[in-house]
């Protein structure tokens, strides 16, 4: 032990290396890792990055630390690499529409950064005060405004990572129209950390609309919220977001009656919001919608983890893909499921995308718990679907498999991992296929 942290201590300077008690905050699962390290630099990466491999340690890169319980618990000690001290803006190019900034930089600060000159990055994944650039591309997390701005895949120009051996591996470029060779930053998007640390980013922005509202519709039912929901999306509206949430949620957000809701923004010019506002009350009158109710902009910030933010210490949460026209049933199947067993449960879904979170509120023994998952990941199946567990106790996790069997992509995915990571150093174990 005193080998590998004088070794570090080489690489960054021992007061950017913390061990002992000071582990405390990177805990993960129960895990306490031998050391966490905050490099200033590509280099400094590089560096903590070969004293890993040629100490045969694992490797867990750090961003704010929003999504490291996602996966399995790490399979043995190891250094969190943090890049809390990597959050510079680099380069903005307003007159191209991108930017380039460190991987540590959150993605709060970049957009505060961005309006102050008028643009902004169309990302709003949960906990952006928190989440990093880096991490939001390696969990390739996103918001409801996905809906029309697309995802971090759509977004996404240029990258840098550090590979497993130490080395310095630039992708893409700083401009839009970027098409020559393979789309290497693509192959990192959502790679949980696996294949690289990724260090710097470069994406394309937008300006900022002159208007954004977000409006609430209530419903009766569930299923009438699914039907406005599909009348919507084939008219000649463009909502940015589109949200349906059941009742539990809607009480969440401080809407009038704990009913299902759908929670819509539009964003343009002010005369093209309002009118969209109209049409949308004419659209969901005949369909059971109540008059649409305007939410605060602060209401934002809570729309993408909604369902998970429902209790203060949720049970489970489990996050599903099936198709847009499957999302209303997919919910109420799942709340089903929920209370004969015994257990509340919270609904949201990207209904446009076809993106569905249920969370398990507290409360539930480990079997109960495990055996309403189990139903749940039968539902979305049986729609053609998908179901990842996303949070849960370890004891859950132990007994219910995180991610559904990928099929042939997984051993691709593995034969991926083994060429970019042969020696099984960056964050092993915790992935799709163990990877």
């Amino acid at each position: 032990m005193a080998t590998l942290l004088d070794k570090l201590h080489a690489a960054v300077g021992a007061a950017h290396v913390l061990s002992g008690v000071d582990l405390s905050p990177f805990v993960v699962e129960g895990r306490t890792p031998a050391a966490a390290v905050f490099p200033g630099s590509p280099a400094e990466v590089a560096a903590v990055v070969r004293v890993a491999a040629e100490s045969g340690v694992p490797l867990m890169p750090w961003g704010g630390g929003s999504a490291v319980d996602v996966g399995p618990p790490p399979p043995r000690a190891g250094i969190v690499l943090g890049l809390r001290r990597l959050g510079r803006l680099l380069e903005h190019e307003p007159g191209d529409l991108t930017v380039t900034a460190e991987a540590g930089m959150t993605v709060a600060d970049l957009q505060t950064a961005l309006r102050a000159r008028g643009q902004w990055l169309s990302l709003d994944p949960p906990d952006a005060e928190r989440a990093t650039l880096g991490g939001v591309v390696a969990a390739n997390a996103s918001g409801p405004r996905r809906q029309l701005y697309g995802t971090v895949r759509d977004l996404l120009i240029g990258l840098t990572v550090v590979t497993a051996d130490g080395s310095l591996l630039r992708g893409g470029g700083k401009v839009v129209k970027n098409v020559a060779g393979y789309d290497l930053p693509k192959l990192f998007v959502g790679s949980h950390g696996t294949l690289g640390v990724i260090v710097e980013t470069t994406f394309k922005l937008r300006p900022v609309p002159d208007e954004e509202r977000l409006v609430a519709v209530g419903f009766d039912r569930l299923k009438d919220t699914g039907a406005a929901a599909r009348a919507l999306l084939a008219g000649d509206l463009i909502p940015t977001a589109l949200e349906m949430v059941d009742g539990v949620c809607a009480e969440t957000l401080g809407l009038p009656a704990a009913t299902p809701a759908l929670v819509v923004a539009f964003d343009g010019i002010a005369e093209q919001v309002q009118w969209q506002v109209a049409e949308l009350a004419k659209l969901v009158g005949p369909l059971g919608g109540r008059a649409p109710v305007t939410l605060p902009p602060a209401t934002w910030p809570r729309l993408a983890a909604l369902a998970r933010a429902a209790a203060e210490s949720p049970s489970a949460v489990m996050r599903f893909s099936v198709l847009p026209t499957l999302v209303a049933g997919t919910m109420e199947q799942g709340a089903q499921a929920a209370r004969q067993r015994g257990l509340a449960s919270a609904w949201t879904a990207h209904a446009g995308v076809g993106v569905v979170t249920g969370a398990l509120l507290a409360g539930g023994e480990t079997a109960t718990l495990s055996a309403v998952l189990g139903d749940w990941r039968t539902i979305a199946h049986a729609g053609g679907g998908h179901a990842n567990l996303m949070r849960a106790p370890l004891a859950v996790k132990a007994q219910v498999p995180l991610w559904d069997d990928p099929g042939a992509g997984g051993r691709i995915m593995q034969r991926i991992k083994a060429q970019l990571d042969p020696n099984n150093v960056l964050n092993p174990g915790r992935f799709v296929a163990g990877i």
